[in-house]
């Protein structure tokens, strides 16, 4: 924010221009915006390019027929392609809003668009944040059901709850892990969001 820093102290000395200068101001908002948002786009689409090539690596279905649990490979299916879906209606809002504020000229549309495009990765932090607990408890709950190993322990109290417990830690951690991913990189990229908005809100005053 250098150079908007600079334009705004020139701006506040006597300048016989000040219509010209908030456009000069305004441009450069628009562009830092216009360029954070498609960050969000392109890291957006590299992320969902990870998570399916992490998929590939993993069959799940083989490990279900193997230990004789075909009747949760719908289950599955279904959670695969709901989560697929509503994925790719995160990026097309990500590559509207981007193409919309990239179309933007004025000042009010523009801090319109900052706090849609906000709400959308609030909404997607969330939504995959959800769904990665989800996939970690179905996980879970599958391993306890159809893994031989985990079975045995079910006649054993102590060691049942040891592996519960172990399962709630791991549980907690990546969690943990995946919130700071999404904290330092999509939160990052917000707060110069909401740092343009409100330098947005000082020029429409």
């Amino acid at each position: 924010m250098e150079e908007l820093d600079l334009l705004k102290k020139d701006w506040n000395k006597n300048n016989p221009f000040p219509q010209l200068q908030e456009m000069d101001i305004y441009k450069m908002l628009h562009k830092k915006s216009s360029s954070i948002v498609k960050w969000i786009l392109i890291i957006s689409i590299l992320e969902v390019t990870l998570w399916t090539a992490i998929s590939f690596c993993f069959n799940t279905d083989e490990y279900l027929i193997k230990n004789h649990s075909e009747f949760m490979i719908p289950y599955f299916k279904v959670l695969t392609v709901v989560n697929f879906i509503v994925t790719a209606v995160f990026i097309y809002l990500f590559y509207k809003n981007y193409r919309t504020i990239s179309a933007t000229n004025a000042t009010k549309k523009l801090m319109a668009d900052i706090v849609r495009t906000r709400r959308t990765v609030k909404y997607y932090v969330g939504y995959n944040l959800g769904m990665m607990v989800l996939s970690a408890i179905s996980g879970f709950v599958m391993a306890i059901m159809v893994n031989p190993k985990i079975q045995e322990l079910s006649h054993n109290t102590k060691a049942m709850v040891i592996a519960i417990v172990i399962m709630i830690v791991f549980l907690l951690i990546f969690f943990g892990v995946a919130a700071l991913f999404y904290y330092l990189i999509y939160g990052t990229l917000m707060k110069r969001l909401y740092r343009n908005y409100n330098e947005l809100k000082k020029i429409d005053l």
